[in-house]
């Protein structure tokens, strides 16, 4: 059994950086995910608050995929033997670094840009019924 799993190592194994690299890439999937589970629930709500989550999120998830593509990089200018599965990685990677930058823009593009279309409400602000809501001058 031990020479098989050799054998199912071999085609990963690559070069000095191989390792962080693995590790920052399974990291950014995961935050990633995370992410996008917060656009998914931004998308549900329509509001300026989840907005703010999802953009908040998505920051976090890009900046660790950023590090695995920058590992991805140096893994690719060390060189050596890297196996099929782990080029086909570097590969996911880079595409997600810069798919992953768009959604961000787009995101904090909504968080900059005006609020129309969303439903906020003045939950607690304002008197009686028939008070108008607002702070009072």
């Amino acid at each position: 059994m031990l020479g098989y799993s050799h054998v199912l190592l071999a085609d990963v194994a690559g070069n000095g950086a191989t390792f962080y690299f693995l590790v920052f890439a399974i990291l950014a999937g995961v935050v990633g995910a995370a992410s996008k589970l917060a656009g998914v629930h931004h998308v549900r709500a329509w509001r300026h608050d989840s907005l703010a989550a999802s953009a908040a999120s998505s920051l976090i998830a890009w900046a660790v995929t950023a590090l695995a593509f920058g590992l991805a990089c140096k893994e690719i200018h060390i060189g050596g033997h890297r196996g099929w599965r782990l080029r086909v990685l570097e590969a996911f990677v880079i595409i997600l670094a810069f798919t992953q930058l768009l959604y961000v823009m787009m995101l904090h593009a909504g968080l900059f840009g005006g609020s129309d279309g969303y439903r906020d409400h003045d939950y607690g602000v304002g008197g009686a019924a028939g008070e108008p809501k607002g702070p009072r001058v």
